[in-house]
């Protein structure tokens, strides 16, 4: 494929990104950059009622974690901005004089109290050819009390004229061709004076054209306007540059049927959001990807799956590897469940592949957070206590639960840990331990444990009781990483510290009657 490929994201600043938009992005993203292509960042803002602020940048910041790059747009610039349509009212405006002068689109006056009161008289009413001659519009008003009307101030909205009886087909790279008779279609509104906004559908088209769109990929709910957009791009004389059209799926509810929401995630526990969102009106807070623990590359290797497959068994995939594989021909043309539990799994395994250094880097936000000063303990001790215990988490908080006592002594000790392991002999066997261990010649985890253990032996000691209370001391409850390793990393001095301390506070058991 040349590389005159241009996609466009095109979300409107209405409120945080959903994942699904996410993932439309992502597409996007990938398939240009599988064709030497562009990625155009386009903020559709017409509806100013449902503006939000706060939205835009959140759209940037989300695509700009999440790896998805932005070639033009807002913040990047280009050769067809702007890349708000807000700011491109000038250009909407002769576009729409364009249809009305073909004939091709018409005024209509008729207020929003008139069209209920339509609807409530005519069943399944639809502003369309069969319709429109018992409306007020500029169809059916003579010329001169249509510029009256205009020239007074009346709010009005100029309507495409769709003429019934042909078939129009839109031709689907995922779903194949697709005919819709123009019968069903009704006269869409392409502009508002009320606002000076042109709405989507008109909007849309024009942008598309003039940013030299190759490639439409968006959300199959938009598939009921594609026939419409056809149209449009006849009637502008643009059908030689009709870009290829691709509708994905849906996601789906992770169970029952239905689109995905942010009441499935709030009621499983899950994010439907890439970043977290503040509601600027509500004062809400909806949790969002990057907060609660996910890395980036795991969320888009997650999502990339959702609706598309590489042909093969392949599912840890770096971008480059997505980008290289990537192929609307393995796309699904029906909706994909939101496995979030498959998420979890993706976040796990790539914090395994993570460096020990980074992950502690990423885990000092989590100390402080918790009051430890890090810089206490210094990157190279972090990063040892990440490295025994980053096999048992899915995120990096939960680091601070699995890792807490290498930063925290224990305050307390776990109840059935003390009443099984710590007996009225504990205290003093504890005491010799210390004596070993200041004796050790080497605190290091493979020189150590021999000789803890042999001295075990040589006492007759029971060995689960004896280590599992020396457990209990330094970590306050019985389990974590090899015991050995802990205490090399603690050093011999806070090993012996927490074992003295535990001798001091731990209750020995009333023995059972």
């Amino acid at each position: 494929m040349s590389e005159s490929v241009r996609v466009r994201f095109a979300p409107s600043p209405t409120g945080p990104l959903h994942i699904g938009g996410v993932r439309t992005a992502l597409y996007n993203y990938l398939f240009a950059r599988q064709n030497g292509g562009k990625m155009i960042l386009r903020i559709e803002d017409t509806d100013s009622q449902r503006f939000v602020p706060g939205a835009e940048e959140y759209i940037n910041e989300a695509l700009e974690w999440l790896g998805i790059g932005v070639d033009e747009g807002v913040r990047q610039g280009g050769p067809y901005g702007p890349y708000k349509q807000s700011e491109r009212r000038d250009i909407y405006r002769r576009h729409v004089q364009d249809l009305l002068d073909k004939g091709m689109a018409y005024y209509a006056f008729d207020t929003a109290e008139e069209l209920e009161q339509k609807r409530a008289q005519v069943a399944n009413f639809q502003y369309d050819a069969s319709t429109r001659g018992s409306m007020r519009n500029s169809l059916t008003l003579p010329a001169e009390e249509v510029k009256r009307l205009i020239d007074e101030g009346h709010k009005y909205v100029v309507r495409f004229k769709i003429e019934p009886g042909r078939v129009v087909e839109v031709n689907d790279l995922l779903r194949g061709k697709v005919s819709i008779k123009s019968d069903v279609l009704d006269d869409k509104v392409l502009y508002k004076s009320a606002d000076d906004l042109p709405t989507y559908h008109l909007a849309n088209i024009v942008d598309d054209h003039l940013m030299r769109i190759t490639h439409v990929i968006r959300g199959e709910e938009w598939l009921p306007s594609a026939p419409l957009h056809v149209l449009l791009y006849e009637a502008f004389g643009w059908a030689d540059t009709m870009p290829a059209f691709v509708h994905l799926p849906l996601l789906l509810k992770p169970d029952g049927k239905g689109k995905l929401s942010k009441r499935d995630g709030d009621r499983l526990g899950f994010p439907v959001f890439p970043l977290e969102w503040h509601d600027p009106k509500s004062g809400v807070v909806s949790a969002g990807y990057r907060e609660s623990g996910y890395l980036p590359q795991a969320v888009v290797n997650f999502l990339a799956l959702l609706g598309w497959n590489p042909g093969d068994d392949s599912e840890m995939m770096d971008v480059d590897t997505l980008i290289q594989k990537f192929s609307f021909a393995h796309c699904s043309r029906s909706g994909a469940k939101f496995a979030f539990e498959k998420g979890k799994w993706f976040n796990h395994t790539y914090l395994q592949q993570t460096s020990d250094e980074e992950l502690a880097t990423l885990f000092i936000p989590v100390l402080e957070a918790n009051g430890v000063d890090a810089g206490r303990f210094g990157l190279a001790y972090i990063a040892k206590a990440v490295s025994m215990v980053k096999s048992r988490i899915n995120f990096v908080a939960d680091l601070w639960p699995n890792a807490r006592f290498f930063f925290v002594a224990p305050t307390e000790y776990e109840a059935k840990s003390v009443k099984k392991r710590w007996s009225d002999q504990m205290p003093r066997i504890m005491s010799e331990l210390i004596d070993v261990l200041r004796a050790l010649p080497s605190f290091a985890s493979a020189d150590a444990e021999p000789v803890v253990l042999k001295w075990i032996e040589d006492n007759g000691y029971h060995l689960g009781n004896v280590m599992n209370a020396f457990r209990l001391a330094v970590v306050g409850e019985c389990k974590g990483p090899h015991m050995f390793d802990i205490t090399e990393l603690l050093g011999v001095e806070e090993t012996v510290k927490r074992i003295k301390k535990a001798i001091d506070n731990i209750e020995i058991p009333a023995p059972q009657q």
